[in-house]
């Protein structure tokens, strides 16, 4: 049996924080994929600004050097706010012979009990959670818990100092800095 871990995110755009927690989680856990999941509306944020296919192609362009990274468009492809519980339901049923992983951030884990249909959630899916300094852990859910080096970098302060033509070099990959660049992301967020 295969085992996948999920990255989800709106990915707007990816940034080397990104790609770190997935290597870590890879080798942590040893997951035999990573799966990088670009959302198309997460129910905790509002709609990405920027559309869906161009932070799939940042996504694509991120992860194309690494044989253990996969792109999955699932979400992009259904549309719509994107509930965990309904993405593993139906990746689950398509691919039988996976173990699935769900990879979080450190402030979600601790908001886990309150997500949509918890009780489904943790039957379908094992949940490892990245540790960030500064929030708390529940032991409500099992989480495997993963240490990485402490990247305080967001997607939003990458838009934010784009937005006023400030460097984000080695923040983002080099291919999604080309890809910003040529596509004038971000430009006009300011």
């Amino acid at each position: 049996m295969k085992k996948i871990g999920i990255l989800g995110g709106t990915f707007d755009p990816l940034h080397q924080g990104h790609l770190i927690i997935g290597e870590f989680a890879l080798e942590a856990v040893n997951l035999d994929e990573v799966w990088f999941m670009p959302s198309y509306i997460p129910p905790h944020k509002q709609e990405s600004a920027t559309k869906p296919e161009a932070r799939l192609e940042m996504v694509e362009k991120a992860i194309a050097d690494h044989s253990s990274f996969r792109i999955c468009d699932v979400e992009l492809r259904r549309k719509g706010t994107s509930y965990t519980v309904d993405t593993m339901a139906y990746l689950n049923s398509v691919y039988p012979d996976h173990h699935f992983y769900f990879i979080i951030g450190g402030d979600m884990v601790e908001h886990l009990p309150k997500w949509n249909r918890i009780e489904e959630l943790v039957k379908m899916v094992d949940f490892i959670g990245v540790r960030r300094p500064g929030y708390g852990w529940t032991d409500e859910i099992p989480v495997h818990f993963v240490d990485i080096p402490s990247i305080d970098v967001s997607s939003t302060m990458i838009r934010e100092r784009i937005s006023k033509r400030k460097s984000v070099r080695y923040l983002i990959p080099g291919v999604v800095d080309s890809f910003i660049k040529e596509h004038c992301l971000y430009e006009d967020d300011a």
